[in-house]
C-alpha cells in the first residue's frame, strides 16, 4: 500500500531531477503546490507548457528565442559588432553578459562544455557550427567565455586547437572570474572587468 499517491511521488521525482534540487527540497516544493491555490499550480503547469511550445534555439547563435524571431534579436541587430563573437556555454551566460551593458558584439552558445566522464564530447556541442560561422560571417575575434572550470578550460583549449591555421583572433576572459565558478553567477562589475582584460589564447 502506497504512503502517498503516485501523482505526488511523480512530482517529487520530477523536481528532484532538476539541478540543485535534492529530495527534501523536491518534497517541500510538491507539498507547497498541494496546499497552494489551484490557480498557482495551473499557472506553473502553463508556464512549463509555454516554455516548450514557445521557445526555440536561434539557428545562428543557438541562444533561446521565440519561433517567430529566428534569427534572434541579437543576431539581427545591425548596431552590434558582427565581427566579434563571445562564445559561452549556456543561454544564461548570454543574459549575464547582456546585464553588464558592456558587450556590443554577438554570441555563440555551445550548450555545454567538454566532459568525457559524462559522455559529452565535441560532437555534442555547437563547435562545428561556430567554425562555419567564422568562415561565412567574416568574424575577426572569438572571445572564449567558457566557465573557469576544468571542463570550461578543456573546451576553450579544444576550440583553440580547432581554429589553428585560421586568421581569427582568439581571446580568453581575464581572471576577474573566480576559478571553479560559473559565468551566470558573476556580478556585472566582475564580468565587465573580465571583458576589458581579455587576453590572447
Amino acid at each position: 500500500m502506497r504512503a502517498v499517491p503516485r501523482a505526488v511521488e511523480r512530482l517529487i521525482e520530477a523536481f528532484a531531477r532538476l539541478p540543485g534540487v535534492g529530495p527534501k527540497t523536491a518534497s517541500r516544493l510538491t507539498y507547497y503546490l498541494l496546499r497552494a491555490p489551484k490557480e498557482e499550480s495551473l499557472e506553473l503547469a502553463e508556464a512549463l507548457r509555454a516554455l516548450r511550445d514557445e521557445t526555440v534555439f536561434c539557428s545562428r547563435c543557438f541562444n533561446i528565442t521565440s519561433p517567430g524571431a529566428d534569427p534572434c534579436s541579437v543576431c539581427t541587430d545591425e548596431a552590434r559588432e558582427g565581427e566579434i563573437v563571445c562564445v559561452v556555454e549556456e543561454p544564461l551566460d548570454v543574459l549575464a553578459f547582456e546585464r553588464t551593458g558592456k558587450f556590443r558584439g554577438r554570441y555563440h552558445v555551445l550548450h555545454g562544455a567538454l566532459a568525457p566522464v559524462e559522455g559529452i564530447g565535441p560532437e555534442d556541442l555547437r563547435i562545428e557550427e561556430l567554425v562555419q560561422r567564422v568562415q561565412s560571417e567574416g568574424i575577426q575575434e572569438l572571445i572564449l567565455a567558457t566557465n573557469p572550470t576544468l571542463e570550461g578550460e578543456a573546451t576553450a583549449m579544444f576550440i583553440k586547437r580547432r581554429f589553428e591555421g585560421h586568421s581569427v583572433r582568439l581571446t580568453r576572459l581575464a581572471r576577474g572570474l573566480p576559478s571553479g565558478g560559473d559565468v551566470e553567477y558573476a556580478d556585472s562589475m566582475t564580468l565587465s572587468q573580465a571583458l576589458e582584460g581579455r587576453r590572447e589564447v
